[in-house]
């Protein structure tokens, strides 16, 4: 698969956040939007989760441990075709599989429940133990926040990872600068960040998690990497593909009146036919 299709496909799943968004009235967009190239190169290329083996107990495993960014994760799963696209309808709606924050109760695919921060990434570091104990060759992947690397949970996770060589788990770190609040820097500053884990014993990564070449590159060395877990610092901008989106903290968990939707909308159709 190609770069242009790969970048057909993050756009796809912008829009299918921003629809979910919309009708639910609810929602997170702006750090959904900032992990999209991230996550459909791991379920595109990196990371084997198949409709075939999505209900196996033992593949490849993603963790969402920014939960609250949950129409991302619905988005590529509707996008591999693990959930129908008609169903983004019921996003946050009473009684929809869709919830809030990912339930691994009601959508196989979904591979953690997920929403406390922090949470996330220490379930991941369990899930790679347990493979690593079992002598199994599967890869654990989870996805974190900048603003929830604040979280202590998060550095116990990271302590424990390292301590017990967990070189087949995979953290990418959505690093856009921005939390609900505004500037992370200036809510409570988890920086240096890369230095934080190379500190903890882990390998670190820096990358653009816009670029595809960088995000590929990375998931290799990640892979070649033996004796402890990598974390991925990628550098994201917070509603990235609508210009009145980016790098605006206020689009952090709030949905678009019909005037932005429609804005929003013709931004990313523009992407997709440009």
């Amino acid at each position: 698969m190609d770069h242009l299709e790969l970048k057909r496909i993050a756009n796809n799943i912008r829009k299918h956040i921003l629809n979910m968004v919309y009708a639910a009235n609810s929602g997170h967009i702006g750090g959904s939007f900032s992990g999209a190239e991230l996550i459909t190169a791991l379920y595109f290329k990196e990371a084997n989760i198949t409709k075939e083996n999505v209900a196996d107990l033992e593949r490849d495993k993603f963790v969402l441990s920014k939960g609250h960014a949950s129409p991302l994760l619905y988005g590529v799963l509707v996008e591999k075709g693990l959930i129908p696209v008609e169903e983004l309808s019921t996003f946050r709606k009473v009684d929809s599989r869709l919830q809030g924050h990912p339930s691994m109760t009601y959508i196989k695919g979904v591979d953690m429940s997920t929403g406390s921060l922090g949470q996330g990434i220490s379930t991941a570091v369990g899930m790679a133990l347990s493979y690593k104990a079992k002598n199994k060759p599967f890869r654990v992947y989870t996805l974190v926040g900048d603003g929830e690397s604040q979280e202590g949970i998060v550095w116990e996770a990271a302590m424990a990872a390292a301590h017990y060589k967990l070189d087949n788990l995979c953290m990418m770190l959505d690093f856009n600068g921005l939390q609900i609040d505004g500037d992370i820097t200036k809510i409570m500053n988890p920086n240096p960040l890369d230095k934080k884990f190379e500190a903890f014993g882990w390998h670190v990564i820096t990358i653009d998690g816009h670029d595809f070449d960088q995000i590929f590159a990375a998931f290799k060395e990640a892979r070649e990497t033996k004796g402890k877990p990598t974390a991925i610092i990628a550098h994201t901008v917070k509603g990235k593909g609508v210009d009145f989106m980016e790098n605006n903290y206020a689009w952090h968990g709030v949905a678009t009146n019909q005037e932005q939707y429609e804005r929003a909308m013709a931004q990313l159709n523009e992407v997709q036919h440009g």
